[in-house]
């Protein structure tokens, strides 16, 4: 397991390689609150010569709202450093996850599909910030302004 920022251990296992004009991204473990640091890790060593970055999600069984939160943020950074951005793996819960915030009910949703579509992951976004907020005011902190 890969270390947090705040000297605990995060319950996300990352590996990063980069191979030709691509960087592959495979996560293993829960994609939850302390992912954040991890993921963004991936992006710090891009170069001009870059232009994919494929998240493999095959070792994810579990994610909840500030995982997703997290994964939404390394897209869009990935996006702002000019990559095309891939990812595959989509395990059921996550994808169950994903239907859930984005208010589509029921099995076959096609979620996974939908992530593609810088729509639907700007929805994915602002819902799972209100999820967030809402979680973190009902623990007793001010929603993030």
């Amino acid at each position: 397991m890969e270390p947090s920022g705040d000297g605990s251990r995060a319950l996300i296992n990352v590996e990063i390689q980069h191979c030709a004009s691509s960087v592959l991204v495979s996560a293993a473990g829960e994609l939850g609150e302390d992912a954040g640091e991890v993921l963004q890790q991936a992006l710090n060593y891009v170069t001009t010569d870059e232009r994919d970055l494929l998240v493999d999600l095959h070792g994810v069984a579990t994610m909840d709202a500030d995982g997703l939160f997290h994964l939404l943020a390394l897209h869009r950074r990935a996006e702002l450093l000019g990559l095309r951005v891939l990812v595959t793996g989509w395990q059921p819960q996550p994808q169950q996850l994903m239907a859930v915030v984005a208010g589509i009910p029921g099995p076959g949703a096609a979620v996974a599909e939908r992530y593609s579509l810088a729509g639907f992951r700007r929805l994915l976004e602002d819902r799972a910030q209100r999820v967030r907020d809402t979680s973190a005011f009902a623990a007793g902190w001010l929603p993030r302004a």
